[in-house]
Parts: structure tokens; C-alpha cells; sequence
């Protein structure tokens, strides 16, 4: 199936325009964004991110990133949060990528139906480390720091300073643990370059290690990777630096910053747009601006968009595409976002989770089409003729 505009005199809705990066093009600038599952064993990837991606990866959307994959086991958020680390993770993440590319493969073999036979939707990894948020209790299990003598581990972080007072301290970082955890990074870079993952976007937000760097609430340090912003930067640039040498040159990467930490004296717009700016020097394709994490003093004014100013600064400062995220629900809302120049990119996580077919709600909302499997095609309402391009299925 093509991705055409529903009337050659009516353009296509900013949303459904196509975006390339790198030597990627995404038919669209919906972006399935990461989301945990905690549902893995040992690092390794199992039937349930197979159903779970499966379902998404035909939900029409430009690009799906993957779930934050750790580049060391001590680096996982939880004990069932995925890794990329060593062969047995490697060869669990290749099983789930056949999966996905084979449902494009799942069409009629009738030589008329070639020509709408599409490529799989682009599959994107988040590679992160936790740092000291790791060794922590699923959500569902409380969500809090599970200690060695409880199962868990001892967790690392640029600082000896705890995300929470009443938990154990991380253990701090030295150089020469820098040195080998920037290898472990490029380490899991190459794996996923082996198995064909189309982008990467480094994970520095949300309170894990990259972030713990860059903000002073938890690096405390002394030497060139604390203090001021250029050095608090230092680390998390040196990793993606390192990342994108390994990384195909063909392929993008880009990098999710927790663009403010909502407490006063943290890590804050106008430096989330000095790291944007050092990162685009270095070859990043794109900004997914978040915020939030790195602790629970934050004051989050959470409501519909209320992340996409941050989007908007770091788009007005610096010449780099921007991805949105954080309470985007309703199709108008995500056009509106691209139309009014403040980000390139939205991207959803619980709404996805929610509707894994709110491409194709938005696409019929907004007088767009949409790429999708002719097995579903029936399902395209009388009222939105246009949504799948192509929608005359006959039987006999």
C-alpha cells in the first residue's frame, strides 16, 4: 500500500508528511515511544515484547523505538528491563526483530498485490544505563530500590548520592569505570548495528545515568566530569560521541535529555539547549525533549502538552529536528504542535498503549492515509474512505 494525500488539491496534514534522517525516511512524524515492560528475563527479549511490538508495528505510525536496552546488566532499571550486552541478549533481540519484519511478508504472494507490499516500519533502540535508579522493584511491585540482600545489586552513578535519602548511596563512578562503561556503550552500539536496528536514541533523561551526569542535584564530582555544565556535560557527550563513531553513518541517532529537572538550581532549558547544540556538532539527527526524573523534590505541572515548550526552546535555538512528547493524545493537538513550527516529531507512549491504532484514528480524523496490512483493510469505516489509500477488497 502507498502512502498517499486523500485529495491532490488538499495537502496532506503536517503529521502524515514524511521526514528523513540520515539515509532513513519515516512515511510519517508519529513516533512510538519507548516504553518499559519489565518483562524481560535476563536481559533477553521474549514472546511478550513479540506480541507487544507486533501489535504496534502495525498501527502505522513513521518509526517504533524500542523499550530502554541496557548496556550492562547493573545498568537495568529493573530485573525484567531488557539488555544488549551479550550474545544470549543479542541473539533474544534477533528473534524479536525477525518477528517484526516478517509481518510485512504476511501478504497475499498474488503478483497483482506486489506492488503494495511494504517495507517494515523503521525500528529505533533506546540504549540507556540507569545508573542509580537501576535495581529497582517493577511498578507494579512498588517501583522501589531492591537491595543486594534482597536480589537486587549495587547500583553506580557519577556521585555517592542517593535518589532517594532513605536509600543506599550509589557507589561512585571512577575514571577508569568511565573508560570501560563508554566501551560497554559502544559494545551494545555495534550489536545493535549487526542486527539492522534503523536508529538509536541515547537514553540522558528521565534520572538515569546520562541525566545523573548532567544534572548538579546528583553529580557531585570534582574532577572534569563535575561542577560546571561544560564538565557535567563532559561524560554523557563523550559516550554519544563514541556511540555515533561505531554507529552506521548512514543511520541516525539521536538522544532523549530531560530538557528541565522541575527543581530549582537543577538542569534547565538553557542548558538542555547547550548540550543540543554541542550534540548537533557531533552528528545528532534529532532532540526528544522530556523532562523530569532526577528527583523527587520536581514539581511537574502535568497536562495536555506540558512538555512541548521545552520541544519549542530547543527548536528555536538550535537548528535540529525536535521530538515531542508527554500527554499528546488527540490528533488535532499533534498537528497543531507540527503546524505552529514547535517540534518535527510527536511522540506517544500510554496513548499507544491505550489505542495502538491512533495512527489510523489520526489519519481518518485529519483527511490523511496511512500504510497498513491488507488483512486489516476491511476495517477502514465507510465514513473515512481514504484512511488505507487502497480499500476495494473482493471476495468470492
Amino acid at each position: 500500500m502507498t502512502n498517499t494525500s486523500p485529495s491532490s488539491e488538499t495537502p496532506s496534514p503536517r503529521l502524515f508528511t514524511p521526514l528523513r534522517l540520515r539515509g532513513l525516511e519515516l512515511a510519517n512524524r508519529i513516533v512510538i515511544s519507548p516504553m518499559c515492560q519489565y518483562s524481560a528475563l535476563e536481559g533477553c527479549a521474549n514472546d511478550w515484547h513479540k506480541v507487544h511490538l507486533g501489535q504496534l508495528a502495525l498501527g502505522g505510525a513513521g518509526l517504533l523505538i524500542i523499550e530502554a536496552t541496557a548496556v550492562e546488566p547493573i545498568g537495568r532499571i529493573t530485573a525484567g528491563c531488557l539488555g544488549l550486552y551479550d550474545d544470549a541478549t543479542e541473539q533474544a533481540m534477533a528473534a524479536l526483530l525477525a518477528t517484526l519484519r516478517s509481518l510485512s511478508n504476511l501478504h497475499s504472494p498474488e503478483p497483482e498485490r506486489a506492488a503494495i507490499r511494504q517495507a517494515p516500519m523503521p525500528i529505533g533502540l533506546q540504549v540507556a544505563h540507569a545508573g542509580r535508579k537501576a535495581s529497582s522493584a517493577r511498578p507494579w511491585e512498588g517501583g522501589q530500590l531492591v537491595t543486594p540482600v534482597d536480589g537486587g545489586w549495587t547500583t553506580v552513578g557519577p556521585s555517592a548520592v542517593p535518589h532517594l535519602e532513605s536509600e543506599a548511596a550509589p557507589r561512585e563512578l571512577s575514571l577508569e569505570d568511565l573508560a570501560a562503561l563508554k566501551a560497554r556503550f559502544v559494545d551494545t552500539t555495534h550489536r545493535a548495528a549487526r542486527l539492522g536496528i534503523d536508529a538509536i536514541e541515547v537514553h540522558a533523561a528521565h534520572g538515569y545515568l546520562l541525566h545523573q551526569f548532567l544534572s548538579p542535584i546528583s553529580n557531585r564530582r570534582t574532577d572534569r566530569y563535575g561542577g560546571s555544565a561544560e564538565n557535567r556535560m563532559r561524560f554523557p557527550l563523550e559516550v554519544f560521541e563514541a556511540m555515533r563513531a561505531a554507529w552506521p553513518a548512514d543511520r541516525p541517532m539521536g538522544l532523549r535529555v530531560s530538557a528541565t529537572d522541575w527543581v530549582e538550581g537543577g538542569w534547565d532549558p538553557e542548558q538542555s539547549v547547550a548540550l543540543a547544540r554541542a550534540l548537533k556538532a557531533m552528528g545528532c539527527d534529532w532532540i526528544d525533549a522530556s523532562s523530569g526524573g532526577v528527583s523527587p523534590k520536581q514539581q511537574i505541572p502535568v497536562g495536555p502538552g506540558y512538555q512541548v515548550h521545552l520541544a519549542e526552546r530547543i527548536r528555536q535555538a538550535v537548528d535540529i529536528p525536535v521530538m515531542a512528547v508527554g500527554m499528546i493524545t488527540e490528533p488535532e493537538q499533534a498537528e497543531a504542535i507540527l503546524a505552529e513550527g514547535k517540534a518535527d516529531l510527536v511522540a506517544l507512549a500510554r496513548g499507544m498503549l491505550y489505542d495502538p491504532r491512533w495512527a489510523w484514528h489520526a489519519a481518518a480524523r485529519l483527511g490523511a492515509s496511512v500504510q497498513a496490512p491488507p488483512q486489516y483493510w476491511r476495517s477502514n469505516p465507510r465514513e473515512y474512505p481514504t484512511v488505507f489509500g487502497k480499500t476495494k477488497i473482493g471476495m468470492r
